[in-house]
């Protein structure tokens, strides 16, 4: 069976495992709180169901798409939410691609089409980026969780053009 696409990859806004990790504490504090509540009145049911919401949340967050990442057709389409805009790049344009570490800092936020500093990144969760550069010196930080196979697909989109 043959893949319609050179390459898909999605992003969950709810996978990073940084965030999950955050999420589970408050709903353990919450939790804890419910069970040491000394007063007893209404406000240790309020710690229930806040911890409650706070892992429903966190299951549907595993299942939100953040964005979508396609290369087909000598071009790498990164597809978002709801009311974000379709971002096509042109393999035409590019005159470098490289692997590179997203950011140095533990913690980051996810981010969909951030222009900043010269670059335009798209981020949802790990730490690995593939990075492409224009011609006019923009460079394009995309993270993916597969940043080996991601390269070598935009590399090899990128041989076929010429």
């Amino acid at each position: 069976m043959e893949s319609k696409y050179a390459y898909i990859e999605k992003q969950y806004i709810g996978r990073d495992y940084v965030r999950i990790f955050i999420r589970l504490i408050m709903a353990a504090f919450c939790f804890g709180a419910y069970v040491y509540e000394r007063d007893r009145d209404n406000t240790q049911d309020l710690f229930l169901v806040v911890g409650f919401g706070i892992i429903g949340v966190s299951m549907l967050l595993l299942f939100l798409i953040q964005y979508k990442i396609v290369v087909d057709n000598g071009s790498v389409i990164l597809d978002g939410l709801w009311t974000t805009k379709r971002v096509k790049i042109d393999l035409k344009s590019i005159v470098d691609v490289r692997k590179a570490t997203y950011s140095r800092y533990f913690f980051n936020n996810p981010v969909y089409n951030l222009h900043t500093k010269g670059t335009i990144r798209f981020y949802s969760s790990g730490k690995d980026a593939v990075v492409l550069t224009d011609r006019d010196g923009l460079e394009y930080f995309i993270g993916t969780q597969r940043p080996n196979e991601l390269f070598l697909v935009i590399k090899e989109e990128m041989r076929n053009l010429k």
